[in-house]
């Protein structure tokens, strides 16, 4: 009998394959959608700026003027002292938190809800942004980095500017043990390698006098957990002609 695969042992859930959210700093999301930012905003202060392992984002902490403490995602160009308003009252600049709807067209935002009251769902990465293309009514139009548009309430919340931490892509990593760490904050398992690259032991491609997979590499959805490598319930595999 040969060895689990590495989806089984993912499933199992040992240490290796488990997110180490014992680390992160908190939960980054907005403060709850009360009647103080219906109505008017909510104003507080930036105090301090963590570093958040797994986040290519650093993160905020804001202190609001009712005591209420908030771990969020700062935009670029801000620092400690700097205020920051929540709220259908508050300003149109960078770091301030509006509804959609409040928000001019062609403006950046980021830390996006897709229901209102959420805390923010879309556009959470360093550097990136969305931009708002339009207002019809019951509904805005965003633009998401992608270049994909989507139609969400205009009530949801966003945040103007654009993410800090961006062009952290552009130096290299240049070691692969530096990749294996970085990774590693996020529980990815790196370096991959190839199901025909291992010995048959520890895989149902492996083994052979060269690398090939020796058998289809469709497999039924309802084949033992073992096998399930490759192209799984696939309707179709190769190239559109």
């Amino acid at each position: 009998m040969g060895k689990r695969l590495i989806s089984q042992n993912r499933g199992r859930g040992t240490p290796k394959y488990t997110s180490p959210s014992h680390k992160r700093k908190g939960a980054v999301k907005y403060r709850s959608y009360d009647e103080s930012e219906k109505t008017g905003s909510v104003v507080g202060a930036l105090i301090d700026v963590l570093h958040d392992p797994g986040r290519s984002a650093p993160v905020g902490k804001v202190r609001f003027e009712n005591g209420e403490e908030r771990l969020v995602l700062i935009p670029e160009g801000k620092k400690v002292g700097d205020e920051i308003a929540c709220g259908i009252s508050a300003e149109i600049k960078p770091g301030n938190v509006l509804p959609l709807a409040e928000i001019p067209e062609g403006i950046p935002v980021y830390n996006i809800e897709t229901i209102p009251g959420d805390g923010g769902k879309l556009v959470r990465a360093g550097g990136c942004y969305a931009h708002v293309v339009s207002h019809d009514v019951g509904k805005t139009i965003i633009k998401l980095p992608s270049g994909y548009p989507k139609v969400l309430n205009p009530s949801c919340r966003a945040t103007i500017g654009v993410v800090a931490g961006g062009g952290r892509k552009e130096k290299p990593l240049l070691k692969a043990g530096k990749k294996f760490h970085a990774l590693s904050a996020k529980a990815v398992a790196w370096p991959r390698v190839r199901g025909v690259a291992m010995n048959a032991v520890d895989h149902p491609y492996g083994g052979g006098r060269h690398q090939h997979t020796g058998k289809p590499t469709s497999v039924s959805r309802h084949t033992s957990p073992g096998r399930k490598v490759g192209h799984i319930a696939s309707r179709r595999t190769g190239g559109k002609r």
